[in-house]
């Protein structure tokens, strides 16, 4: 049986991975560029990089179709386009940046570091209302807080 994080790692030899440095960078250099954020609707209010797209993990693949209710057209179109997908720490991203190869689109990344390592780097993050987040801000939310119930058992 697999574990989350090898199940990322297995879909690395597949999908190509971007530093924050290097979205600035594709940004900057391809304006048609499509950032796809694939984390939930509550962790996207909080806080996204300005422009980028709300769709869900769990939607992705449907959300890339016509004809289902979860369908965004703009998604659909981008097959042909860049598209840089991110997550909160690079891992969401990369198994949502395999499914969307197998799906057909061409020219997909993932951003490593996933949004933590973009306020890392010190760019900028916007809420849901388009307001800047402070990174001072964005830091706490993106400290870990696990339950002790969500903790491996000890043996």
């Amino acid at each position: 049986m697999k574990q989350f994080l090898q199940l990322v790692s297995d879909c690395l030899t597949d999908v190509k991975e971007l530093m924050p440095w290097d979205l600035v960078e594709r940004r900057d250099n391809n304006p048609d560029l499509l950032i796809v954020d694939v984390r939930e609707p509550y962790e996207f209010d909080a806080m996204r990089i300005p422009g980028s797209m709300g769709v869900p993990r769990g939607i992705l693949e449907s959300a890339c179709e016509w004809d289902y209710e979860e369908t965004e057209p703009e998604l659909v179109r981008a097959r042909e386009r860049e598209v840089v997908v991110v997550c909160r720490s690079g891992y969401r991203s990369v198994l949502a940046a395999h499914s969307m190869q197998l799906l057909g689109y061409k020219n997909v990344a993932s951003l490593t570091t996933g949004l933590r390592g973009w306020k890392d780097y010190e760019q900028p993050l916007v809420d849901g209302a388009g307001n800047a987040v402070d990174l001072d801000d964005a830091d706490e939310y993106f400290t870990p807080k696990l339950r002790e119930d969500q903790l491996r058992p000890r043996a």
